[in-house]
């Protein structure tokens, strides 16, 4: 298994910790410290090691930050981990923060805690949150005190080892260019802009320009490290010696001088000192590496980091290769959810359904001759009540039982060395009543109008956005995360700069990729939340239009549970739309699944919604299913 489902952390642990932060406070000279949850390369996920945040307080969502005051503890966190931070913190002794609305400054500045001193670990924030919170406690007359090392880490006495796992070769034939030619790409911008270096500080970034990857993250295939690439085409590249051995060392060796990661301050100091112009992107590095470069009187522009607008154009391989890993991927999704509409309700709970699902990709990926590598997130597994949690986590004391009348939502993704999927379906488990049904169906009506969009070049997210809100906002209702976002190519499952959400301001380009997965949730009863992936392309042409239009490819093949749709909600237009989907489905998948058992489960999962009533369908499925998924599991 690529996941586990043991209980991470506790809400009676918080306090014994925070009272020894507190207690580090008078000789550190500060009386409140700010616990991100980021690590030092700032990307979205980060390593056992660094999971400050959740050893502190409880949390594991994976955005947010404590601030720790010497008689308060906030912890700030956005519309989709509320209810998570309830149920995973102490309310008596932690207060919960809007990030989104009132982030710390914000916070600082309407409460105006009297003689703040407040320190944080410069390597956790970037200079653009450096200045918010400096311009927040000069107007309370508060000072922030940079500290040289992480108290955190002080009381921190069992903390997981650092990562040590090997890099691996992402080969051209899969990436669609060499590392060659991208680092020769970042060089002549360089020159272009008449610079002399930039460093490149997000992981992710650093592994798509050198084409390798690594598993020192989670489910995130990148190898914690950091790049400067010169405008002579050659690079340093920041990363743990051990790491790199064989094919990869044979890799990267022409490529850029390898060194380990502390050596970063004295290769920015001696850029500094040899009077070159450094680019850097300041709200993606460390306010440290700042710090750095201005002692040794450097000179640094900012700039934003140049691979990802190129990173998310997926060439014409990448293409190709994600389109083969999200058929695979439909294939397995069959094979798992034909065994899971044959079970009784009741007898399946949360745990053994994500375990039945990464077993029917792993099997898959044997039989297809294209190896699961890992899933590309935590799956979602949530029945009931906790399909309302937008990133519930099931643990073996939360997971419950799919019970009828309910409706289950799963929302995972694999890594293939070719691509990485993220789907989601909500489920009828047994008869699910109609009021149910109307807000599914009004989920759907708004991924169904993502998909069918066509927009004009220059485009950005958020002027799609409302198009998958608006069946819901009708309704009175809305959801609390966005409808997109971008995807990498065997990187993380989440990559910008595209997105579809309010504040999506990066331009929608032919190649970009984006996840289209409107929801809705009522706490405490349900949760609902249908995603396919799209590939932004160039549109058919219009009759009678003026202008050229782009539109989306659907990249994700795999059934729409038919018995919780109310067919009288959707227009002609959304039932040939989604009549047309299933067919595509059908016919892509049958080829690839199986046994006829589930041949005949995808048939009837994808016929036409006007055929018959769909209030009850449920296929017939037969004893041969792949029997190391049916039973698999936790109980």
């Amino acid at each position: 298994m690529f996941q586990t489902f043991d209980v991470s952390s506790r809400p009676e642990q918080a306090s014994p910790r925070i009272a020894a932060l507190r207690a580090l406070f008078p000789a550190l000279g500060i009386n409140a410290f700010l616990v991100p949850r980021t690590d030092e390369y700032q990307g979205e996920y980060v390593p056992a090691s660094a999971e400050r945040l959740a050893w502190l307080t409880g949390f594991t969502g994976s955005a947010g930050i404590a601030l720790v005051m010497e008689r308060q503890a906030v912890v700030f966190v956005d519309g989709r981990y509320t209810t998570q931070l309830a149920a995973q913190t102490d309310a008596d002794l932690i207060t919960a923060g809007d990030l989104v609305n009132c982030p710390p400054p914000a916070w600082l500045g309407e409460h105006k805690p009297k003689r703040l001193k407040l320190g944080i670990d410069p390597w956790l924030h970037t200079p653009a949150e450096v200045e918010k919170l400096q311009s927040a406690l000069a107007g309370i007359d508060g000072e922030l005190v940079l500290l040289s090392e992480n108290p955190v880490d002080g009381i921190w006495t069992d903390r997981p080892a650092a990562p040590s796992a090997p890099v691996t070769v992402q080969n051209s034939d899969l990436a669609g260019q060499t590392a060659g030619q991208k680092v020769a790409a970042v060089a002549a911008m360089l020159r272009e802009k008449n610079a002399d270096a930039a460093l490149i500080a997000d992981s992710t970034s650093v592994a798509w320009l050198f084409n390798i990857r690594g598993n020192d993250v989670a489910h995130t295939p990148a190898p914690l490290s950091r790049a400067i690439v010169k405008a002579d085409g050659s690079a340093l590249l920041f990363l743990t010696p051990g790491k790199v051995a064989g094919e990869a060392a044979a890799h990267l060796r022409p490529l850029a001088s390898l060194l380990p990661p502390d050596a970063i301050s004295d290769a920015l100091s001696a850029i500094a000192q040899a009077g070159e112009t450094l680019l850097i992107d300041r709200a993606a590095v460390p306010y440290a590496v700042v710090r750095i470069v201005e002692a040794a009187g450097g000179k640094w522009r900012n700039a934003p980091d140049p691979v990802p607008p190129t990173r998310a154009i997926k060439n014409p391989a990448e293409q190709a290769g994600t389109r083969a890993a999200h058929m695979q991927d439909g294939a397995a999704m069959v094979s798992f959810l034909a065994w899971l509409d044959g079970q009784a309700p009741g007898t399946v709970s949360e745990i053994d359904a994500a375990t039945a699902l990464e077993t029917a990709r792993a099997e898959t990926g044997m039989r297809m001759q294209n190896p699961l590598r890992d899933i590309s997130f935590d799956t979602i597994s949530g029945a009931g009540p906790n399909a309302a949690i937008i990133h519930y986590r099931v643990t073996t004391e939360t997971s419950r039982m799919l019970q009828s009348g309910e409706m289950y939502l799963v929302d995972s993704g694999a890594q293939y060395q070719n691509g990485t999927t993220d789907i989601t379906r909500t489920l009828a488990i047994g008869d699910v009543d109609d009021a149910r049904k109307k807000f599914f169906t009004l989920v759907l009506k708004g991924m169904i109008a993502i998909s069918r969009a066509r927009f004009p070049a220059g485009t950005r997210g958020m002027d799609l956005d409302p198009l998958a809100r608006t069946a819901l906002w009708q309704a009175g209702v809305d959801y609390a995360h966005g409808t997109g976002h971008g995807v990498g190519s065997y990187l993380s499952v989440h990559e910008g700069p595209q997105r579809i959400s309010r504040l999506g301001s990066a331009e929608l380009k032919p190649g970009m990729i984006l996840s289209n997965e409107p929801g809705y949730y009522r706490p405490g009863a349900f949760g609902i939340r249908i995603e396919n992936l799209v590939l932004v392309k160039e549109a058919e042409p219009i009759e009678g239009g003026e202008i050229p239009m782009l539109g989306f490819e659907t990249l994700t093949w795999c059934p729409i549970d038919l018995r919780l749709i109310l067919p009288a909600l959707l227009s002609p237009e959304e039932i040939a739309w989604l009549d047309g989907y299933h067919g595509e489905v059908r016919e892509k998948l049958a080829p690839l699944v199986a046994s006829d058992g589930e041949r005949r489960w995808l048939e009837q999962a994808t016929r036409p919604l006007g055929s018959q009533a769909m209030t009850k369908v449920r296929a017939t499925i037969t004893t041969d299913q792949p029997a190391a998924i049916i039973g698999s599991g936790e109980a």
